[in-house]
């Protein structure tokens, strides 16, 4: 199905249809960015490792601008981002306890 821009959408069933279709590929995304969080907990060595406060900062810094860029509030991408992160960091933790010490 081709896609439509917002501003040509001329009822609320065809910006639902866009909605639905961006949706599928932000689902495709996250799915895609936690294959990486899942081979990164397999690379750490404990749970104190899943939390890396630098790298929060620098992931939080890039799309916080990418946001600003696009002209998307980056109070928005932050929340979200700090959510997601949030859910990842725990995920990390409860794999690296499971998967015991690491030598």
């Amino acid at each position: 199905m081709a896609t439509r821009e917002a501003q040509n959408c001329e009822s609320m069933d065809e910006v639902r249809i866009e909605i639905d279709r961006i949706d599928e590929k932000m689902v495709d995304l996250i799915c895609l960015r936690f294959s990486y969080v899942d081979r990164a907990w397999q690379l750490k060595k404990a749970p104190a490792d899943a939390t890396v406060p630098w790298r929060i900062q620098q992931v939080i810094d890039k799309v916080r601008a990418r946001a600003e860029e696009n002209d998307l509030p980056p109070e928005l991408v932050e929340a979200l981002w700090r959510q997601m992160i949030g859910w990842f960091i725990q995920y990390e933790e409860e794999k690296l306890r499971s998967a015991g010490p690491k030598e």
